[in-house]
């Protein structure tokens, strides 16, 4: 089994693939998740963003914003707190404090965080990866 940590911008495509940044990569990494061929470690703050991006980016109201949350809790992924002293190093290095946590749990992990963010894939070539 492939282990990864996937970050918002791979977990919204799942959510709504009719969104512009619809990614073939990322919909394939949830075929493999459901599969069981793929587990997913993320910092517990995807949720919060990811909500995030469907209720102030997308305007999903209450009853879509809910279903999600109850999609989000149903996936299992094992969620974990950042190192913050990981965490202000890669902030250092230009990422947003949310990017760096994805970059820090996958560096602690020592697997890669699977993202479609290029911010990312610039500042962290050795732990993400496209999907």
């Amino acid at each position: 089994m492939r282990e990864c940590v996937l970050d918002a911008s791979i977990v919204l495509q799942w959510f709504s693939a009719a969104h512009p940044a619809s990614s073939a990569g990322a919909l394939r990494l949830r075929e493999e998740f459901e599969a069981g061929d793929v587990d997913v470690t993320a910092p517990s703050l995807i949720h919060l963003e990811i909500l995030n991006v469907a209720g102030r980016g997308w305007g999903w109201g209450a009853d879509a914003l809910a279903e999600l949350g109850e999609g989000l809790e149903d996936l299992g992924f094992d969620l974990v707190e950042p190192d913050l002293a990981a965490v202000v190093r890669w902030v250092a290095a230009g990422l947003t404090a949310y990017d760096a946590a994805y970059v820090a749990v996958a560096e602690a992990a020592a697997i890669p965080l699977v993202t479609l963010d290029r911010t990312i894939l610039d500042a962290a070539p050795a732990i993400a990866q496209p999907a």
